[in-house]
């Protein structure tokens, strides 16, 4: 069972190089909507997953866009829920561990992989890739289940970017929004975590 902790902020570390910026902010709305009882007991039952590398920092391994819109509102002290003790290997080591366990994605906004030096040293610096953004709203319209599988919503991000143009407007990004989740229906899709077929049957 992961152990829970209270850290500041300024200990995690990402281990993927984007979010969805829509999805942050709607995120950080919800946070600004909340009183500070809510906020704490929402933080305490939803603690970001980490894994403890060198000089006792915490390295995300999920909730990255929940981390930036903690940060976004200027909140300090936030719940790590410590998954793996890792800061006795040595660094090449723990970078191997991470990598062997799909926990670190690499991947800038175009969906190319990069070095791991291309993941920023802070939450804060996480960049958009709206087509994360479009993934999870189509995820939740219904358009394929939420899994735990790793990054699954990165690989609905780039199922998406070759086959649904890049908008300008609220108005075709809503667009954009119902496209996906036809194609989220298709047989093209069949194969990513969280496939459905259309009637909310799951594969």
């Amino acid at each position: 069972m992961a152990k829970k902790l209270t850290i500041h902020i300024d200990q995690l570390r990402p281990l993927q190089a984007t979010v969805g910026m829509l999805e942050v902010n709607a995120k950080h709305k919800r946070l600004a909507a909340m009183d500070a009882r809510k906020l704490q007991a929402f933080m305490r039952s939803a603690p970001i997953p980490t894994v403890i590398g060198k000089r006792d920092l915490h390295y995300v391994i999920d909730h990255h866009h929940l981390a930036r819109a903690l940060w976004d509102a200027g909140i300090t002290e936030v719940y790590a829920a410590v998954v793996k003790d890792l800061s006795s290997l040595s660094t090449d080591r723990f970078w191997d561990t991470l990598i062997e366990r799909s926990w670190v994605h690499p991947y800038d906004e175009r969906g190319i992989l990069r070095a791991l030096s291309a993941i920023p040293d802070k939450v804060v610096d996480l960049t958009d890739d709206p087509y994360r953004s479009l993934a999870a709203f189509v995820r939740d319209a219904g358009g394929y289940i939420k899994t735990p599988a790793p990054f699954a919503e990165f690989q609905w991000a780039a199922f998406y970017r070759t086959r649904i143009p890049m908008w300008t407007n609220e108005f075709q990004f809503n667009a954009a929004v119902e496209q996906g989740v036809h194609l989220a229906w298709s047989p093209d899709a069949r194969t990513l975590p969280g496939f459905k077929l259309r009637g909310n049957k799951t594969t």
